[in-house]
């Protein structure tokens, strides 16, 4: 990629803030947003930051088709001394280039994009919320743009970046959800397309989300997509368990989604000297486990909540209940300390965070 330059263009109409207090989950979006254009022969070209806007397109579009489309999420947080941290960022536009290569998307210059990310971010700075458990969430995504009505990688892209002020992911907070283990749909398989951040993996979960819903279940559990039975994530998470005295999550097989914070959580588990394992779980094990009393705790682990406590689980319309519906001590102390890690209230010692200079 040719070395690239950034133009500038400030609003002249600024937007009112919200209530830190106020915040739900990505629903209010800042003044600024970032976007540069690809066309084949010529790259990644006119990098901008503009005042946040509708986008034009025309209504025979690829993304509109054929659903060619990645994305991330990702999290800034302002500090005690008004330092802006970002967490893990480089991982991002790892990923995100890992879901182009799949998508048939060109890549983008990680490098570049993270300096683009923080011009942004430096001038919506006053955007980035200080109440307990809030943050600044960032969306960067690509979509294809060329109009043409045919099954074929498009020849011309758009990258963006916007950011929204949220608080918690949940409304309930850091508080155990509800989770339904779906035995019906598939969200992913092997092959397919679940181990990258695309848009089409998430609307193939909006059946089974809303079916968990009807039946008052937060999130969806969801099992292998060949036999049913080996347990994959949940929802917008990868996913713990804590049996007797030791972690497992699922192993990654190309359905699975390659988690920024279930790698930390895996990495800080390690660093504690708990043990830890990656690899095939069944969900006939956990109700086991819990049968027996070896099921200490569950929970989810994303950008958006950090960590999901799980206090339920409904499979096969048998219940069970973890922990009385309480948090769980380890859940407790992964997210105290990641947390205070994003914000910079400890010590970092991995060198996770980076901050916006």
């Amino acid at each position: 990629m040719t070395e690239q330059t950034i133009t500038v263009t400030l609003t002249n109409e600024k937007k009112p803030k919200p209530d830190p207090s106020t915040l739900v989950f990505g629903k209010v979006f800042t003044d600024h947003m970032f976007m540069m254009d690809y066309t084949v022969g010529e790259g990644w070209h006119d990098a901008q930051i503009l005042p946040y806007q509708p986008i034009s397109l025309d209504p025979a579009s690829v993304i509109f088709h054929y659903g060619q489309a990645v994305f991330e999420g990702m999290k800034a947080y302002l500090t005690d001394e008004d330092k802006v941290l970002l967490f893990r960022p480089e991982k991002n536009f790892e990923r995100l280039n890992k879901s182009n290569d799949r998508l048939c998307i060109p890549e983008i210059d990680e490098e570049f994009a993270l300096s683009a990310l923080k011009q942004l971010i430096n001038i919506d700075k006053e955007w980035i919320p200080n109440g307990e458990g809030t943050s600044l969430y960032i969306r960067p995504f690509v979509i294809s743009t060329q109009p043409y009505l045919g099954v074929a990688a498009s020849v011309s892209y758009k990258f963006m970046i916007i950011l929204s002020p949220v608080g918690s992911y949940y409304k309930e907070g850091i508080k155990p959800v509800k989770i339904f283990v779906e035995n019906e749909y598939v969200r992913a398989v092997a092959g397919g397309t679940g181990a990258a951040k695309t848009a089409g993996n998430y609307a193939a979960s909006l059946k089974a989300q809303t079916v968990a819903t009807e039946k008052g279940y937060s999130q969806v559990l969801w099992l292998d997509g060949v036999e049913k039975k080996y347990i994959e994530e949940v929802g917008a998470m990868n996913v713990f368990f804590k049996i007797n005295g030791e972690v497992v999550t699922p192993q990654l097989n190309g359905s699975i989604l390659q988690g920024v914070t279930r790698r930390s959580i895996i990495e800080l588990l390690q660093h504690w000297d708990i043990p830890v394992t990656e690899r095939k779980i069944t969900i006939a094990e956990i109700f086991e486990a819990h049968k027996n009393g070896q099921l200490e705790e569950a929970f989810g682990t994303g950008t958006a909540a950090v960590i999901s406590p799980i206090g339920e689980f409904l499979w096969n319309e048998e219940s069970i209940v973890l922990n009385n519906g309480e948090t769980g001590e380890l859940a407790t102390k992964l997210y105290d300390t990641i947390t205070n890690i994003q914000n910079g209230k400890v010590e970092d010692p991995f060198g996770w965070t980076v901050e916006v200079e």
